[in-house]
């Protein structure tokens, strides 16, 4: 039961702040996912972030936050087998199966239901 509280209380800060930059500072949702990528390589990087997923769990990994924490690490798995061509190729071959997923996803979506543009 505690650990669906962390998950809820660390994805909920996750959003709160995005909700803040868009309500009060009116950043933009671009310039808010950008954000939240770089800042979970950033993270994983100095190794900061891997802690916030030790303790809030999907709650930290499931955001866009968490994207950028996987590419970080697939870049960091890859350098340590490919040397520095992981580089260019860890982050890709980690989130491979999650871009797939959303381009599926959004293609079954705009299928299902017919998008429109608005006026």
């Amino acid at each position: 039961m505690i650990e669906y509280l962390k998950v809820f209380l660390v994805g909920g800060i996750i959003c709160l702040i995005a909700q803040i930059m868009l309500d009060y500072f009116k950043v933009q949702m671009p310039y808010i996912m950008v954000t939240y990528v770089t800042s979970g390589v950033i993270l994983t990087f100095l190794g900061i972030y891997e802690k916030i997923v030790d303790f809030g769990g999907f709650g930290a990994t499931v955001p866009i936050i968490g994207f950028g924490y996987t590419l970080a690490n697939g870049v960091k798995k890859a350098i340590v087998e490919d040397g520095f061509l992981g580089i260019f190729t860890g982050g890709i071959i980690s989130t491979a199966g999650g871009i797939a997923a959303a381009i599926f996803f959004g293609y079954m979506m705009s299928v299902v239901f017919t998008p429109k543009a608005k006026p």
